[in-house]
Order: C-alpha cells, then structure tokens, then sequence
C-alpha cells in the first residue's frame, strides 16, 4: 500500500504506463492507464473531499489503495484511486486507458466513463481494495518524464483557481487520450 500513501500529484505521474486490471468470472480486461488527473485534497475546489465526509466520499478519506467510483450525471461511472495517507481525502482519476487484452476491438476508453463502460466498471467496485484478484493494478512499461504532458483538468471550471492547475496528466502523443491540448494553444508547464 505505500504506493498509494503519497501525494495524488505523485501517484497520478506514476500511474502512467500503469496496467488496470479487472478480472471476473472468467473476463479478463487490461488497459494501460495513458491519462490521469489528481484531486489533492479538501482544500482543492474540484475534489469531492472539499465538501466533507459524506457517504459518497467518505472512501476518499482512507485507507489509500481503494477504488472510488462514482456516477455523474447519472449514468457514467468514473473510476478513482485513493491516495495519501489516511484522513487526507484525496484521489487520483483515471482519464483515459490504452486497450491491452480483453475489451472489444471498437471499445472507446478515450474518458472516464467510455473506459469505465469498456472495462465494466461499476458502482459495485467502489471501496475495493486495489489489490484484490478483481481489480488491481500492476507496473506497465514506465513513461520517460519527456513522454509527459501536463495541463488543467477537464468539466471542474466551477473550482475557481483550482481548475488551473496542472493536475491532469496523459502520455505525449496517446491515441486513447480523452482531450489532446488544443491547436496553437499551449498548456502550462
């Protein structure tokens, strides 16, 4: 679990490269997490934990190394990783995966809930501990600090200056990346 206890801004650099995997009755998905963003905190406007502890976030408080999905607008699952130490109340989104094993050939996995419905993510994995033979994660090819972009996450406009922050994370050049930067307009560093 020491993995997950660090900053969200660490573990979500880490995640890149990373293979997701689900594993039931016999279906077997892998994707490579290829896009990331981080939620550092009750401080950060666009985390979840800025609220409190609720029953829908009480996850994000602890212990690191769960799952927390969630439904937005009603109908998509997004799928979270828990980090920092226990009490913090931040997570790591997972954006955006590259199909590896498993998901059918067309299977968009180009946003949360595209890579949430191709992986069959649900509400019934939220709070499972990420190192369960169902859901886990395991090290994938690591991506050169050059391989990196970074930029603002995506929808938390709401989040004032928080939106601003270069929170999110993805693999330069990725095909499976939610949102490329657009044209002639730069992200910050």
């Amino acid at each position: 679990m020491s993995f997950y206890a660090r900053p969200a801004l660490t573990v979500a650099r880490e995640l890149l490269g990373a293979h997701l995997i689900i594993d039931e009755g016999g279906w077997r998905r892998v994707g490579r997490i290829v896009e990331t963003e981080a939620y550092v905190g009750e401080q950060d406007l666009a985390c979840h934990a800025s609220k409190g502890r609720t029953p829908r976030t009480e996850v994000l408080f602890g212990p690191p190394g769960r799952a927390y999905v969630y439904l937005i607008y009603g109908m998509y699952h997004c799928f979270n990783v828990v980090t920092d130490v226990e009490g913090v109340g931040s997570a790591v989104l997972v954006r955006a995966v590259e199909p590896v094993e498993g998901l059918p050939e067309k299977a968009r996995t180009d946003g949360p809930g595209r890579l949430c419905r191709a992986l069959g993510l649900t509400l019934a994995h939220n709070r499972e501990d990420l190192r369960s033979a169902r859901l886990h994660l395991e090290p994938g090819a690591s991506v050169p600090e050059a391989g990196v972009e970074r930029g603002p996450r995506i929808g938390v406009d709401y989040a004032g200056q928080w939106a601003l922050e270069p929170y999110r994370l993805w693999v330069r050049g990725s095909q499976h990346v939610s949102r490329p930067p657009a044209r002639g307009r730069r992200e910050r560093p």
